[in-house]
């Protein structure tokens, strides 16, 4: 049997360096399944969460991307999922690899 369901990618909707933010275009994004949608985006970035914290309407986990400490959020009326630098100039690197690599979407 065939599977015709294409493979759901993340992918990138913007990216403002110097807010220190990239927005992503994640699949199948809604607030209560989101736990499952972050450890599924961390497992392909090979990046950890230190920490999950669970709002009303907001998730911010702090996570580690190559020993880089930045917040994946993702909020509920505005249906967004955004990467958060917590030091603009001390992550531009890996937010400019990140950034081309939602590009590209994986």
């Amino acid at each position: 049997m065939v599977n015709n369901k294409k493979e759901q990618r993340f992918g990138l909707d913007a990216y403002l360096p110097e807010q220190g933010r990239i927005i992503i275009n994640a699949p199948d994004f809604d607030f209560d399944s989101f736990p499952a949608l972050a450890e599924r985006l961390l497992r392909l970035l090979s990046a950890t969460a230190l920490e999950k914290q669970c709002d009303a309407d907001i998730h911010s986990w702090l996570i580690d991307f190559e020993g880089c400490h930045m917040l994946l959020k993702a909020e509920h009326y505005s249906e967004s999922v955004w990467l958060e630098a917590l030091s603009i100039k001390e992550s531009q690197d890996e937010f400019n690899f990140l950034a081309k690599l939602f590009a590209d979407g994986f």
